[in-house]
């Protein structure tokens, strides 16, 4: 028997604040978006940002349906919209911010599994990681520097 090991980093910010400016501003259109959200079911909304290599920023909002699952992530909406309105742009950032209508989440939210298998397939197409950056209503933001450390053991094409 072999044993693998698997470690991830996050950079920790305090408070959005303390963000570089650039991505202050990702955030701030995460959380402006976020409060579009279509959630009468959930009662939680999330917000994504993208930033591209070609400068456009691209958002989205979770929007859901009541057939389950019909609904999709406020990630995925931004990612298949830049790939819809982009498809030669590299996804360079991500910025994701949750609030829930009912409790505080005042811890960073990350991306659900559907979403991190998405943001995964863009950046193996693409070649080069993404930086997500995530956080609830407020407080302290997690910043990973690729998916990897969300998804670890990716599924690929190379499997197909």
């Amino acid at each position: 028997m072999k044993e693998i090991k698997i470690e991830t980093r996050f950079d920790i910010f305090e408070s959005q604040a303390q963000l570089p400016e650039s991505i202050h501003s990702l955030m701030e259109s995460a959380i402006e978006i976020r409060k579009k959200a279509y959630a009468p079911y959930s009662h939680f909304r999330v917000g994504a940002a993208l930033y591209l290599d070609n400068g456009e920023v691209v958002v989205g909002s979770n929007q859901e349906n009541a057939a389950y699952p019909s609904g999709l992530c406020a990630e995925r909406v931004a990612i298949f919209q830049a790939g819809a309105l982009y498809p030669e742009a590299k996804i360079l950032q991500i910025a994701i911010s949750a609030a829930s209508d009912s409790n505080p989440t005042l811890v960073p939210i990350p991306p659900c599994g559907a979403c991190r298998q998405s943001i995964a397939e863009y950046e193996i197409r693409q070649k080069e990681a993404i930086e997500i950056y995530f956080m609830g209503v407020e407080g302290t933001v997690y910043k990973s520097n690729s998916i990897a450390n969300l998804l670890p053991l990716t599924f690929d094409p190379s499997a197909l």
